[in-house]
């Protein structure tokens, strides 16, 4: 039988919590080997972005060393971050870049490995 598993325990958010937020600080100040750190090193990672489809780390690695390092300031508009259980969780934003009246999205899919908490999945769009 399947156990439900126990949805938001504190320690668990408050971990994933630190995660996204040296991911959001990493993402705006173009701290490239964080960024690549954070993302799971395997071929099953995934990044869809607002203009690339990005399978595997190698190619999520790629755009970020070949990404111009300008226009990266963000406000968040909304995030909402749910843990599953101790190993599993979401994290989702919304945000407006600097000097943009767009809004865009940002959905991450994180999971505790060995090294730490590491997004396996992540999409990006603009409404």
């Amino acid at each position: 039988m399947f156990a439900q598993p126990t949805i938001n325990l504190p320690d668990v958010v408050a971990e994933v919590t630190a995660a996204f937020g040296r991911y959001e600080d990493a993402l705006v100040t173009n701290k490239v080997e964080v960024l690549d750190e954070l993302f799971w090193a395997s071929p099953l990672t995934l990044r869809y972005g607002a203009t690339e489809n990005l399978y595997g780390h190698t190619e999520i690695q790629a755009f970020r060393a070949g990404r111009p390092a300008v226009g990266l300031q963000r406000e968040l508009l909304r995030t909402v971050i749910t843990t599953y259980g101790h190993d599993f969780a979401t994290a989702n934003c919304e945000f407006r870049r600097a000097g943009s009246e767009r809004t865009g999205r940002q959905s991450q899919t994180w999971m505790r490995t060995p090294e730490g908490w590491r997004v396996v999945s992540a999409h990006v769009s603009l409404l």
